[in-house]
């Protein structure tokens, strides 16, 4: 099955605000605190933003960019109905929920969203790819057009956005919700970094919630945000008055959230009512999915199908290595007008000489450079292939070599290989990420929120006791490593038995809930299986 992607054309702004909220980003916008008044602003959630201007998702904006911008000079526009040539307006006709009352909250966000072109511009060049996909999908499950939208409130389309609460990709799955949706997460691959996959199973679960709430779309959404659990608690406590979702007990975020959405159906629907210009798009794929045989290397790929990296990357973010997954899915998504050259290239890439994989058990008494020498590779080339900070072994550990001797650092495309791992080094979720201080925090506020310590926060930032800190400000906060050092954390598993809840096994190892929970991307409403296995971790902060 062939499915597609096709920019908008570039438009002068005059919003000095959005301009000087995208250079600090770097570019990903998560909302960032602004909020149309009145009333009082929303506390929003504190997204993470980009740790430093020189980081790559700049370049991985202009990728994205190109692939769209091009497409029409591409892609022929079939010959179609004046109405059936646009996608927007394919998109719009399907708008169903979506309602602003004149000073509505709803109407004061899409005015919010409209005034703000250089943003929306930004996060039209990298919805672009995926949009014609997105349509596609909407429509085999009968959803409101409203929820191609959907990624511009979670993430402004980013597929590299990760959240504060680990939520990850342009649709923010948490990776146990990912996985009961069908998305495979494995240590070469997130799909829920990667659009394709992650726009089938957030539709998925859309279509479900829409059935879980007698297909109001508002309610849908509150418990996409929320979680169907605590929409469920808040509608039965409420059932004597309303279930109306603005009647109900919900967090501050959700409440935001909804008008957010509404309002942005509002803008695509009535451009004119908000003086949007809406982006007009053929109807048209611009990036293709390639069905694969088994792991390829995309390094290599490159090369020989003249693709740019860059692009490769952008196209297929859910990648954590050079190689697609040994176990799937195995696709990727490329430019459309490349799809000969990468089907002609596949044979050469999975040559004789490609970089191939084996493993290895660990066993007692080996070292990492013992092992390095015994096999014929290098220290650098074990950690990298194996994730790993240190040269601390376990025993039974599972360790990969280079199945033929050949390895990154000896190919012909070695930068290309150093290319890519410095690219995924700093977009992946994420090591470090900085916070903007509002009005009121201390690093006392800011610490416990991110669960490090204050002289962590002093030391990353090269504070002294005696700095104080003010609104606006961006701290960088490193999440991974929080004080600094090795760490030794033993990793074991837990089979999720029948009658089992969170806190009882919390309190059986003797964990914190929080921790629990954060270990394996859960949150108070996730529902438990038997037979599901839970990560439990135990040492220095872990």
């Amino acid at each position: 099955m062939h499915s597609g992607f096709s920019i908008l054309p570039s438009k002068s702004g005059n919003s000095l605000l959005a301009l000087l909220i995208l250079l600090l980003g770097g570019c990903a916008i998560m909302e960032t605190g602004v909020e149309p008044p009145p009333p009082e602003p929303d506390p929003l959630p504190p997204y993470y933003l980009r740790a430093q201007l020189d980081d790559p998702f700049e370049m991985i904006d202009q990728a994205i960019g190109r692939v769209g911008a091009s497409a029409p000079a591409r892609v022929k526009v079939l010959e179609m109905e004046e109405e059936e040539a646009d996608l927007w307006t394919r998109l719009a006709d399907r708008f169903e929920f979506s309602e602003c009352p004149d000073d509505s909250r709803a109407d004061r966000w899409a005015r919010w969203y409209g005034e703000r072109d250089e943003y929306m511009e930004r996060v039209m060049s990298r919805a672009k790819p995926w949009l014609y996909d997105i349509a596609n999908e909407i429509e085999a499950r009968d959803l409101p057009g409203e929820f191609a939208l959907l990624p511009i409130v979670e993430s402004a389309f980013d597929p590299f956005a990760y959240s504060h609460g680990r939520a990850s990709g342009a649709w923010q799955f948490l990776s146990a919700t990912a996985r009961e949706h069908g998305i495979e997460i494995n240590e070469f691959y997130d799909g829920r970094r990667d659009v394709y996959a992650a726009t089938r199973g957030a539709l998925d679960y859309i279509q479900y919630l829409g059935g879980r709430f007698d297909n109001d779309w508002n309610l849908a959404l509150a418990a996409y945000n929320a979680g169907q659990g605590r929409v469920r608690r808040a509608i039965n406590r409420n059932r004597n008055r309303s279930t109306a979702w603005h009647e109900l007990s919900l967090p501050r975020e959700t409440r935001a959230y909804i008008p957010k959405m509404n309002g942005l159906g509002c803008l695509f629907r009535e451009p004119e009512r908000y003086g949007f210009e809406r982006p007009e798009w053929p109807n048209q794929p611009t990036v293709e999915r390639i069905a694969l045989d088994g792991p390829t290397d995309i390094v290599r790929l490159s090369v020989y199908a003249g693709l740019d990296l860059a692009e490769l990357i952008a196209l297929n973010a859910g990648l954590n290595r050079h190689l697609t997954s040994p176990t799937g899915p195995h696709h990727l998504i490329v430019p459309v007008d490349y799809t000969e050259q990468v089907l002609d290239a596949l044979p050469k890439v999975n040559g004789d000489d490609a970089i191939v994989w084996r493993e290895i058990r660990v066993q007692r008494g080996d070292t990492l450079s013992g092992l390095a020498q015994r096999h014929d590779t290098s220290v650098r080339a074990l950690r990298e292939a194996n994730d790993l900070n240190s040269d601390l072994l376990r025993i039974g550990q599972n360790l990969r070599l280079p199945g033929n001797g050949v390895i990154p650092e000896q190919s012909p495309y070695a930068d290309r290989y150093q290319e890519l791992a410095n690219l995924q080094e700093r977009l992946l979720p994420t090591r470090r990420f900085q916070h903007q201080v509002r009005p009121g925090e201390s690093l006392w506020v800011i610490a416990r929120r991110y669960r490090v310590s204050v002289a962590d926060i002093q030391r990353w930032n090269g504070m002294g006791q005696s700095n104080l800190i003010r609104p606006g400000q961006r701290l960088l906060i490193h999440m991974d490593q929080p004080a600094g050092r090795s760490r030794q954390v033993a990793t074991t598993s837990y089979t999720v038995r029948s009658g089992d809840s969170l806190w009882t096994i919390a309190r059986r190892h003797q964990v914190r809930l929080a921790d629990l929970m954060r270990w394996n991307g859960l949150d108070e409403s996730s529902i438990l299986r038997p037979g599901q296995e839970l990560t439990i971790r135990r040492g220095d902060d872990a």
